[in-house]
């Protein structure tokens, strides 16, 4: 049951569940990553951390419409037309994972398929070109391999002794590294991706931290370590306090700017009991 301080930010998000076009923050035509911060895919992100069950009958709807994206060769389609990136695929594949379907054969598929279609730079990449076609842009984008590994966490044989994830997770700690923006998107580790951000929505030290925690080949990493101590530096007597929310969340208490957050702490705390 989620807490009741929780309820008028469930309210909130709930009450916007029409604002595409459709039920459950999809648009008429089924596309269910628009209208972020509340599109289908963003709004269970923060169902979940605000403690709704999948028995809610709009999680329910939600998770059901991201079930319908799945295609069987293990990609998520999250519009009609949408071209199916490993970026998109994993933020859907993430949500299921979260709301305890990692069994579901539609995330075993998601799975085999990113196992299957490692980029040769370790990670994933987005086939596309968007901000030029420099050498940079033939990496593999840091973002979308951390929303991978989030749906890999889930699975304790993918989290230790396998080469893909190995080699995914050694390009997240070389870029914490080299910090220089790689990949299409051009991802890069500056000031913005140093602010704490939550709920997890975007590639920020918060969120790279919580994710790698579940890696053994991380935890023991220097660069892994100064990633945490970094984040550590920024707590406020061992609570986290939000620094860069989304501006679309503006008025929802859990992830508000510049105080700390119960639900970000949480997840915290258990960044240090996974590395305990």
């Amino acid at each position: 049951m989620p807490a009741a301080a929780n309820q008028p930010d469930i309210d909130a998000i709930l009450a916007r569940r029409h604002d595409n076009g459709a039920d459950f923050w999809a648009t008429t035509d089924g596309r269910i990553y628009v209208g972020n911060p509340f599109s289908t895919i963003s709004s269970l992100v923060m169902l979940y951390e605000l403690g709704v069950a999948k028995t809610h009958e709009a999680v329910k709807g939600g998770l059901n419409l991201i079930l319908d994206a799945a295609r069987d060769d293990g990609r998520i389609q999250v519009a009609p037309k949408a071209p199916m990136y490993p970026c998109y695929t994993a933020e859907a594949a993430r949500v299921l994972c979260r709301f305890g379907m990692k069994a579901n054969a539609a995330v075993k598929r998601t799975v085999s398929y990113f196992l299957e279609n490692a980029h040769d730079s370790g990670g994933w990449r987005c086939n596309f070109t968007k901000l030029g076609r420099g050498p940079e842009t033939k990496f593999a984008n840091p973002g979308a391999t951390l929303n991978v590994l989030d749906v890999l966490r889930w699975f304790p044989k993918y989290r230790t002794d396998n080469e893909v994830v190995d080699q995914a997770v050694e390009s997240l700690l070389d870029h914490w590294e080299t910090r220089h923006p790689i990949g299409p998107c051009h991802w890069g580790i500056g000031s913005l991706f140093m602010q704490i951000e939550y709920p997890f929505l975007r590639y920020n030290l918060f969120y790279y931290v919580y994710v790698l925690s579940f890696f053994e080949r991380a935890r023991d990493d220097s660069r892994f370590i100064d990633a945490l101590q970094t984040l550590e530096s920024k707590l406020e007597k061992g609570k986290v306090v939000v620094e860069r929310p989304h501006r679309g969340l503006k008025g929802l208490k859990f992830c508000e700017k510049g105080l700390a957050s119960k639900t970000a702490t949480a997840r915290y705390r258990e960044i240090k009991k996974n590395i305990r």
